[in-house]
């Protein structure tokens, strides 16, 4: 009869019902292949074999689960109750098999009693027959019951080494984030400190007014900048808020135009994704050109991508120069992997047009939420 383990693993809200009903489901099914089987061997009718079968079968099942999760809270008993071993459910082979033996017993018995009240009829059950006929019936219910309640439990050790490892790689990739961020927000903060220092010994009424913007953005980005993401339009707020600090040191120099559609300004990233691409344009872009330039960053949507570009009008690339090792395009691209893998992408190719420059593309999947 049907015998159906829960693997060791910790219940999730919701799951333990989940497999609980999805093994009544099975034995059923179990149930129901038995009786086909016996009409196409001894030619007996189909509606009493298959009502005598999935009694049974469903009748096992239950009796064999409730004394399992019985044994298992016993062996427990003295380990909290949030602990792996107390919300796993397997109390071990030799209890589990207790359980097979005497959830047998009690399963055909309440299933044949429950088979005959359904048919009108009487019938055999498990007590009625002789000493050798009752073991034969338990020998030929434990071999099939043992052996399915091998393949339950060999299928949820799988599904819960699998849900395990799956863990372990999110937790791997959410330490590598907070890694990357760790180091991209320094970067950042270092690199406006050394232009600041520049700007003291040229401009000294300047760089207090970048001193005061500077203390501005970063009392207003540093909870934003914490959380695992935000939404678009908070992300381009504080780039635009970066590039005002930025254009207190180059002035005239640096222009910036955003397009941002309002059905993405919700849309979840990741903080601090277009910032280092800024910080590349600048440094990398307009700095070189004696007349500055311009950054355009633009959202879009293509199908089920969110595409952001940032866009400068500077010297662009030279003949083979996109440096890959340059920090905050390495930043971004292992950013994106770790929380995206191969669903999310950064490019950086010479801005097509007149004006030139470089644009820098990413690709990331949108959320469900946004999707139609």
């Amino acid at each position: 009869m049907l015998l159906t383990p829960t693997a060791p693993v910790a219940n999730k809200p919701g799951s333990f019902r989940r497999r609980f009903l999805w093994r009544g489901v099975m034995s059923a099914g179990f149930g129901l292949t038995i009786a086909l089987l016996l009409t196409a061997r001894l030619g007996t009718p189909l509606r009493p074999n298959m009502v005598r079968s999935v009694c049974i079968s469903m009748l096992c099942w239950f009796a064999i689960d409730l004394l399992r999760m019985a044994a298992a809270t016993w062996r427990y008993r003295n380990k909290p109750l949030d602990s792996a071993v107390a919300v796993r459910r397997w109390p071990g082979w030799p209890l589990m098999f207790s359980s097979i033996v005497l959830g047998t017993v009690i399963g055909f018995s309440l299933g044949s009693e429950l088979a005959n009240l359904i048919l009108g009829r009487a019938g055999s059950s498990y007590f009625s027959g002789t000493l050798p006929q009752m073991m034969m019936l338990l020998l030929g219910s434990l071999v099939p019951g043992t052996v399915i309640t091998y393949w339950f439990y060999s299928r949820e050790t799988i599904a819960a080494k699998d849900a395990a490892a799956q863990a372990a790689q999110r937790q791997a990739a959410e330490h590598q984030l907070k890694l990357l961020e760790s180091q991209l927000e320094p970067h950042m903060l270092f690199n406006t400190l050394a232009n600041l220092r520049v700007l003291i010994g040229i401009d000294p009424i300047r760089a207090q007014t970048m001193l005061d913007q500077l203390i501005a953005f970063l009392r207003a980005t540093l909870a934003g900048s914490r959380a695992a993401h935000q939404p678009l339009g908070a992300e381009f707020a504080r780039t635009a808020d970066y590039l005002a600090l930025m254009q207190v040191r180059m002035g005239e120099r640096l222009q910036a135009r955003f397009d941002l559609p309002e059905t993405l300004a919700d849309q979840p990233v990741p903080p601090l994704l277009l910032q280092p691409l800024v910080e590349n344009c600048i440094k990398h872009g307009l700095e070189p050109a004696l007349a500055g330039g311009r950054i355009d960053l633009c959202a879009t949507r293509q199908g089920k991508t969110l595409v952001l570009t940032v866009r400068d009008t500077g010297v662009g690339l030279a003949a083979g120069s996109e440096d890959a090792t340059r920090f905050g395009l390495v930043q971004v691209r292992e950013r994106l992997g770790a929380l995206y893998g191969g669903q999310a992408s950064l490019s950086l190719t010479a801005a097509p047009g007149d004006e030139g420059g470089t644009l820098a593309t990413i690709r990331l999947p949108l959320t469900e939420a946004e999707l139609p």
